[in-house]
């Protein structure tokens, strides 16, 4: 179940909700973005789909990219967003891989750049923008199906993050699966405390200008049956459903469970901050209404970073 921003609580100056462990900030003034709320809190803010696109992004603790660095995956695209990504003064920067980074699904692009590339670029020296020694010693972290944990301040908390580029089959391109392959895919997520995807969860921000529920099933099913789902769940991918909500996980009693594998124990009501943090505007959403139909820019009004904040002492089992 999910609450949308219409039926959140909205904080005065923007829009957004919160709970009492987290402040969600959808829209903003990007001049006078909220201001951090102390040193017991971790601001995450959250970006993706930018395409090769550069824009103001708000400071914050943790910048979290969920996708689709590029247009099409070339080396001047992916140079473009990764010099960008270093000029930001978050001291971590935690970024994944989508469908348009093509040459980063390496086995995938060495069989089909020719649909995509009329030269073929190199898959080891793109992997090398994104994965560096250089780019870690700056807190920017690449991740494809992998963990990473990492503390915003000394003594502070230790967060937990795991980062996949993956999502159903969309039109041949990379890091698609098809159905019968998908509970492979996403049974390797473990209990983290923010989950980065390119593609979203089934009916969850994920509809299409065409109507249709473009999200994984599996991977709302895989997260459905955690003990402790994360806290955060960043993801991208369906433009035209940018947005936040707050997605309540109301899991079966122990003696409603048929076997230990198909659901786990209740252990009161879980939530989850679900961000479509897309960026780009596409289609009909990237016109301004009103006279002249100015073409609004990646990252501007509608599609800025979504801001998260989280209290330090937050936890999986109760939002």
């Amino acid at each position: 179940m999910s609450e949308s921003l219409n039926q959140a609580s909205h904080l005065q100056g923007s829009e957004g909700f919160h709970t009492p462990s987290a402040r969600v900030y959808i829209s903003y003034d990007p001049a006078n973005p909220p201001s951090h709320p102390g040193a017991n809190w971790t601001r995450f803010v959250c970006i993706s789909d930018t395409h090769s696109h550069t824009f103001s992004v708000p400071s914050g603790d943790v910048l979290l990219h969920s996708g689709d660095l590029s247009r099409l995956g070339r080396e001047d695209e992916i140079s473009v967003t990764i010099e960008w990504l270093r000029s930001l003064d978050h001291g971590v920067k935690i970024i994944i891989a989508g469908n348009h980074d093509l040459p980063l699904h390496e086995e995938w692009y060495e069989d089909s750049y020719y649909a995509f590339h009329d030269k073929k670029e190199s898959s080891t020296a793109i992997k090398s923008l994104v994965d560096s020694d250089a780019n870690r010693d700056r807190g920017l972290i690449y991740l494809q199906d992998q963990q990473y944990t990492f503390s915003t301040k000394e003594g502070g908390r230790e967060w937990s993050v795991y980062g996949s580029p993956w999502q159903p089959y969309f039109g041949g391109w990379a890091f698609n699966y098809l159905p019968e392959e998908a509970y492979d895919r996403v049974s390797a997520i473990p209990e983290v405390d923010i989950l980065l995807t390119h593609g979203p969860p089934h009916n969850i921000l994920d509809k299409t200008f065409t109507n249709v529920n473009a999200g994984c099933p599996t991977l709302l099913g895989h997260l459905s049956k955690m003990r402790e789902p994360p806290l955060l769940h960043v993801f991208g991918h369906i433009h035209e459903a940018r947005g936040a909500v707050r997605h309540s996980w109301l899991q079966a009693d122990e003696d409603q469970c048929f076997s230990d594998s198909e659901c786990s124990p209740a252990l009161g009501t879980k939530e989850t901050i679900m961000v479509n943090a897309a960026n780009l505007p596409l289609g009909r959403q990237a016109i301004r209404p009103g006279p002249g139909g100015q073409r609004i820019p990646c990252g501007g009004l509608g599609f800025q970073p979504v801001i998260v904040d989280l209290l330090d002492s937050a936890t999986r089992l109760e939002m």
